[in-house]
């Protein structure tokens, strides 16, 4: 028995509680997948702490918690509990509107030649240089709230539009500001080496980061004023190649941080070999991988962060999620985010990942889930539904939880709460008007 203890939340007789993990596993690879952990007519439990105190049949948790009370209970009579999505990977922080590039691509344009043409990637810097940030941080809280809406509980947010360090700062410190003040879980990322900025050789640029940048992070953390979790760099052709790309990677991990980088997106560059080389928590992209790469990242337990979004926008061949599926490779999903590959929806980004890169919706869910917390180094705290975890949760108005996938652009209608810590964050009144899907 529970006692009289007092508790933040209790969610009653879900049809479907999905907990994705049921022994703690840190990650799943294809055959954990296969069959996720599920309860039915299910309740659950979190504490003051806004973490998970309990999992189990309703009958059981009825009994066990009969004294208790609660800040809060909400019948789940008919719907599914999930837990919170983990977007991987996004670039919310920015200025400057590019949809005319969408109509340029639209006309065959290739994401190369609008940069070139000093669209892209320069076209925001220039922007995001001038904005003030405050500016900046009102428009990423509007879009972390939207990601909220859609199911995101955390979310990795890049910087890379200032390239310069003065603008690379502003852009970590508005992340920390966010972090500190929106409900939405925040793993920051130092992204200098986005692109090569105008008047520097790569070389020059590598150098910059590692002598100026990377020292000047380091005290800022120490200091505590900001906090950054990972360090990433645009691997790519005519951008970083292989051995600038290892320096800055290797700098960024000697002060502390995950590395976390783009690789082998438009060009086969032998970035996940060197990302298994290195120890690196994820790369992402990986559309051009050789299978010496895949091999290496699922021996290393790397994980690969795949972006479905970017292949369907850009209309690049999609990413190989089978054969890194089979080949043991951890996978994992995010958004990707930015002025590029305009999308908040993780729901659309599991159903992108089905239907175009052929994975099963269990595997899309575990990639979106335990696998991209995994990708984050938070796979102890977050992904799962399992006690000792952080009470981040779904409810959607569903009787079968694959709804959330299936639906595509639907979950603004389906899901009926968001739940961080405990604490109700989104409430969608709509579904109570709603019948169960």
């Amino acid at each position: 028995m529970a006692g009289r203890q007092r508790h933040r939340l209790l969610l009653e007789n879900a049809e479907q509680l999905v907990l994705v993990c049921g022994r703690r596993e840190p990650y799943l690879r294809r055959d954990g997948a296969h069959t996720l952990a599920l309860l039915r007519a299910a309740s659950l439990v979190v504490g003051l702490d806004g973490c998970i105190k309990a999992v189990g049949q309703a009958d059981v948790i009825r009994n066990e918690f009969s004294e208790a009370t609660f800040e809060r209970i909400i019948d789940c009579s008919g719907k599914c509990v999930l837990p919170g999505l983990v977007d991987a990977h996004t670039h919310p922080v920015w200025a400057g509107d590019r949809v005319h590039e969408f109509a340029m691509k639209l006309a065959g344009a290739s994401y190369m030649e609008i940069h070139q043409a000093g669209g892209g990637i320069h076209f925001t810097v220039e922007h995001t240089r001038e904005a003030a940030e405050a500016e900046l941080l009102a428009g990423l809280q509007q879009r972390l709230g939207r990601m909220l809406r859609a199911g995101s509980t955390l979310v990795e947010c890049k910087s890379g539009y200032g390239l310069d360090l003065g603008t690379e700062l502003k852009m970590l410190r508005v992340i920390e500001r966010a972090r500190r003040s929106t409900d939405i879980g925040i793993s920051s990322t130092y992204c200098g080496a986005h692109a090569v900025p105008r008047g520097k050789t790569a070389a020059e640029a590598t150098d910059d980061i590692i002598n100026n940048h990377l020292p000047k992070l380091k005290e800022l953390k120490l200091s505590g004023e900001i906090q950054v979790n990972n360090i990433d760099v645009f691997c790519e052709k005519g951008v970083f190649d292989l051995e600038s790309t290892r320096r800055i990677l290797q700098a960024g991990k000697d002060i502390g941080l995950q590395i976390n980088f783009h690789g082998d997106e438009l060009h086969p560059m032998k970035s996940a070999e060197l990302g298994a080389e290195l120890g690196a928590r994820a790369i992402s992209h990986l559309e051009e991988v050789s299978d010496e790469g895949i091999v290496a990242m699922a021996r290393a337990k790397c994980a690969a962060v795949l972006l479905p979004t970017t292949a369907y926008m850009l209309r690049l061949k999609q990413p190989q999620a089978r054969k890194m599926l089979e080949e043991g490779v951890i996978v994992a999903l995010g958004s990707d985010f930015n002025p590029n590959a305009y999308c908040f929806s993780m729901p659309m980004v599991m159903h992108l990942a089905c239907v175009n890169m052929k994975m099963s919706m269990n595997e899309a869910l575990a990639a979106a889930t335990i696998n991209a917390a995994y990708a984050l180094g938070k796979s102890d705290t977050h992904g799962s539904l399992e006690v000792g975890k952080q009470g981040d949760l779904l409810i959607i108005n569903s009787s079968r939880w694959e709804h959330l996938i299936y639906q595509f652009g639907g979950h603004d209608s389906l899901i009926n709460y968001v739940i961080v810590k405990g604490k109700v964050v989104y409430e969608n009144e709509r579904c109570e008007a709603m019948g169960s899907y």
